[in-house]
């Protein structure tokens, strides 16, 4: 019975230390924010979209962001940054009409610094609370932090993604209820999303298409009651903003600029051959479906053939990642892999390399090459063919 005492013990004053240690660096980076560094961030284009909401006005209209932006001290030959999450998101920023940018960056970056130690918390959990110390690492991981530092949403959607993975079982309907928030961003989780209804329709699992449901129903009712014309906002802004055009640093949008620039829907290509492929590995494994090993498959493979997506978003694969390193360690694998991939990532980042540029193409494959490593796919294969 000491045995479990003891546990406890090491658990809550690492939990404790980690706490403490968390509130240190927050507090330390929120020394130095203000209203002009709050400015440069992607996170203003958030608090606009707040401002714009609480005084009845369009979310998405350039020029009034524009102008809210730079009122606030962000440079005028820099580009302005429109919230391009559809009105699922109004429910995020709409407290943010209220304050000014440097104090709803501050509450922004404290619940962000919550919500990710929430789902290490819970990633650690998932994987059988071992007793090490591996998931601190997700304190350390690249995209996390680079969506600490822009103050982005790829942390929310990486809780949705834990507590999923969390509550399926016992909780489905919260379950449901939690992949809302993977809908700030829902090109990312297409491939995850069609299987997820083959999975439910084959096993019955109809309380979590429920949960899901009913969570966006809700989002999407208080959306409307904060602007009943967000859609058709939203619809406007994407059909004559920039948003298609941006070079983003994933494979769908270099293919399309490669091959033809003009041509819009060969940036979709790679995700509709992603789904494709989805359908068919969800369907050849489907009587051992394991959603903690191909689930975590389904949003890598998502994020390399996302049509448009950036490094902050990759903190959703936080789970695949941590994953892959408890697997490594239990059929001792080395780990040196992903600390090389991890190393120059958070390198990248340190070094101030813009997120926008082509530095950035090599991750979501090497984070993917990381878990089919750690798993023993690549060695399973490689004995396949010498048989």
């Amino acid at each position: 019975m000491e045995f479990p005492r003891k546990k406890s013990l090491r658990v809550f004053a690492a939990a404790l230390i980690v706490l403490v240690g968390a509130c240190v660096v927050l507090a330390t980076y929120i020394a130095t924010i203000n209203d002009q560094n709050a400015a440069e961030r992607d996170f203003i284009g958030y608090w606009a979209a707040g401002q714009l909401l609480a005084e009845g006005q369009n979310p998405y209209d350039f020029d009034a962001v524009r102008r809210l932006e730079v009122g606030e001290g962000r440079d005028s030959l820099e580009p302005t940054l429109v919230m391009r999450n559809p009105p699922v998101a109004f429910f995020l920023v709409f407290l943010f009409g209220f304050a000014g940018p440097k104090a709803s960056l501050i509450a922004w970056l404290a619940f962000l610094m919550a919500v990710l130690s929430g789902a290490v918390f819970l990633i650690w959990r998932l994987n059988g609370s071992p007793d090490s110390r591996f998931h601190l690492m997700g304190y350390a991981f690249a995209p996390a932090l680079a969506c600490l530092m822009a103050g982005q949403f790829g942390i929310v959607m990486l809780l949705g993604v834990v507590l999923f993975l969390w509550l399926f079982r016992e909780q489905p309907f919260a379950a449901g209820a939690a992949l809302s928030l993977c809908s700030l961003k829902p090109h990312y989780f297409l491939p995850f999303a069609i299987v997820l209804v083959l999975w439910c329709v084959t096993t019955r699992s109809y309380r979590i298409v429920a949960g899901f449901c009913a969570a966006v129903g809700v989002i999407c009712a208080a959306a409307y009651r904060m602007d009943s014309h967000g859609w058709s906002q939203f619809a406007q802004m994407m059909q004559t903003g920039t948003a298609l055009n941006d070079v983003t640093p994933d494979l769908s949008a270099q293919l399309r600029f490669l091959v033809n620039p003009h041509a819009i829907w060969i940036q979709f290509v790679l995700e509709v051959c992603a789904c494709i492929w989805a359908v068919w590995y969800f369907w050849s494994r489907r009587s051992r479906w394991n959603w903690m090993d191909h689930g975590l498959v389904l949003i890598l493979v998502g994020a390399v053939c996302t049509p448009y997506g950036w490094f902050f978003d990759e903190a959703v694969l936080l789970p695949a990642v941590l994953a892959g390193v408890y697997r490594a360690t239990e059929s001792r694998r080395p780990i040196w892999p992903l600390a090389v991939i991890a190393g120059a990532a958070l390198a990248e980042l340190l070094m101030n390399v813009d997120v926008v540029t082509r530095y950035y193409l090599w991750t979501t494959p090497a984070w993917l090459g990381w878990y089919l490593y750690a798993k023993g796919d690549f060695q399973t294969g490689s004995r396949a063919a010498r048989a």
